[in-house]
């Protein structure tokens, strides 16, 4: 009777055990099971690519700040610069040498080591005579470095020709700057540009063209893993389809909101993002080619514009009318510029001076998607500016491409499909450098310098602000160069778009950076 209570007690001991261990495995089965935060972010274009050192565009830029570190970055909310795969780094009294040390124990998506040899590689493939014209930032974030070497396995030397004070913000940048695994590169060769491998909080999975791009979080990510566990950005390539979505809940973050729809949005309870903007929305003249190498011309157009029309109605007063090429929050800022005042007569006495009293026929080319800078697109603002140049007698025909197309269009040194064009810019560092630079003659060539335009003082000053050792030079130079430019008139300054996102009603840690791109490390769904 012992024997059989004793089992029968032992046998209720080890189903009791058995209860205990099948819920914690149910439990642990949950947690495991939990619904994956996935983070679907609608923009408007496909990025032109992956590959930092041969991209130049927002569409480019989000994804890649996401994939890649930098050596230093932005502090949230700010251009001000904190250690990121560099921890602490110094320069030479003469600004011509800076040496950083890098942070240890990093590895690339890949499993690579980060070390010194890839930094050296990084930025060595973008300096002469490595450097090609397919890297359009090469020049932009490399310009006065000579070399790059290896100190030690975690230190590196930049080695300048001469004092560039937008150097280390420069380092900080979306493009060019981020750090790459040199053994995917070395792997993919040409396709490293669709697959691409950095340090990044996100790893890149899969790119379908036209359709979406997946990351998933990098849990080993040396500052943190993210709260998310994928994030998608899903190519909408209508404003007002994006917004949809994102009302429906489909997807939980978009770009490129149409101010006709912020209203929309709002009322249902979803979050608009209105930043100040760092960027400039413009028309550039191709100076370097008639009819508009005539700057008397080029005046004639900017009077006959009527830029408040476009920023009250077209932009519902979502813009600032801009002065001059720089934001006024930003350094260099003149407030002293006087802009083209808007005056159909004065243009027509312009045309005339110009040889033109019967006015002329021009090509204006444009895109066909939207931009920060231009969040109605390409076409509504085009025709706007047809509408306003019809009436000083000068006709134009407008023509519309996709963005990647687009980029091709205008690249040639002399454009043969068009007089002038619409484009725009997002500044990348806060520095004023990174906006008056579009306006330099060597970056003609990279294509940066969308108004082909050229002129020697422009150059001179433009260097002389970079080298100059104290703000207060930097802005004299600065404001002369200004106001060569407002008399040239090599562009239109149209507007300074707000900085605008909207986010559904779960997402926490979303915000723009003033360079205009989303860092997601911090995002969350709650």
């Amino acid at each position: 009777m012992r024997k059989k209570n004793f089992l029968f007690a032992f046998m209720i001991l080890l189903l009791a055990f058995s209860v205990v261990g099948c819920g914690g495995g149910d439990k642990e089965g949950a947690a495991d099971n939990a619904k994956p935060k996935v983070f679907v972010f609608g923009q408007g274009a496909d990025p032109r690519g992956l590959d930092p050192a041969f991209v130049d565009d927002g569409e480019s830029a989000i994804p890649i700040v996401n994939i890649y570190d930098t050596l230093v970055r932005y502090k949230e909310g700010s251009t001000e610069i904190e250690p990121a795969l560099a921890t602490e780094w110094s320069s030479s009294p003469d600004g011509k040498e800076w040496t950083f040390k890098l942070r240890q124990g990093v590895k690339f998506h890949d499993g690579t080591p980060f070390n010194a040899d890839a930094v050296v590689f990084s930025v060595s493939r973008q300096l002469p005579p490595n450097r090609t014209d397919a890297m359009p930032y090469a020049s932009f974030t490399f310009g006065p470095v000579q070399k790059v070497e290896k100190v030690d396995d975690y230190t590196v030397k930049f080695i300048l020709n001469e004092p560039y004070a937008p150097f280390l913000a420069n380092l900080a940048m979306a493009l060019a700057a981020p750090i790459v695994s040199p053994a995917a590169v070395e792997k993919y060769g040409d396709d490293f540009i669709e697959h691409p491998v950095g340090t990044g909080p996100f790893k890149f999975i899969e790119w379908k063209k036209g359709q979406q791009i997946v990351l998933e979080a990098n849990k080993e990510y040396w500052d943190g893993a993210p709260k998310l566990d994928k994030l998608v950005f899903r190519i909408i390539k209508e404003n007002s389809v994006r917004a949809a979505e994102l009302k429906t809940g489909s997807i939980q973050g978009m770009n490129g909101v149409d101010p006709n729809d912020v209203k929309m949005l709002e009322e249902a309870g979803l979050k608009v993002i209105k930043n100040p903007g760092m960027n400039i929305n413009y028309l550039a003249f191709f100076c370097n080619n008639k009819p508009f190498n005539d700057p008397k011309l080029r005046q004639a157009v900017s009077h006959a514009i009527n830029r408040e029309n476009l920023i009250n109605f077209l932009y519902q007063g979502l813009a600032e009318l801009p002065n001059g090429v720089l934001p006024s929050f930003m350094p260099g800022y003149d407030k002293s510029l006087a802009p083209y005042e808007y005056n159909p007569e004065k243009a027509k006495q312009l045309l005339a001076e110009a040889g033109y009293p019967n006015g002329l026929k021009v090509t204006l080319l444009t895109y066909s998607v939207v931009r920060p800078y231009n969040p109605v697109g390409g076409d509504k603002l085009a025709a706007a500016i047809q509408a306003d140049l019809r009436k000083v007698g000068i006709e134009v025909e407008i023509k519309t491409y996709p963005w990647k197309e687009f980029k091709e269009i205008y690249t040639p040194e002399i454009v043969k499909d068009g007089d002038f064009m619409l484009y725009g810019w997002i500044g990348d560092n806060g520095d004023p450098d990174n906006f008056l630079s579009l306006l330099e003659t060597k970056e003609i060539k990279t294509t940066l310098n969308t108004a082909k335009y050229s002129n020697a003082k422009v150059d001179e000053l433009l260097v002389k602000g970079r080298t100059a050792l104290t703000m207060e030079e930097r802005n004299a130079a600065y404001s002369e160069l200004q106001k060569i430019v407002q008399e040239e008139a090599p562009w239109v300054f149209l507007g300074h778009s707000k900085d605008m996102a909207a986010i559904g009603k779960n997402v926490e840690g979303f915000d723009l950076h003033p360079v205009g791109v989303i860092f997601f490390h911090n995002a969350d769904l709650k």
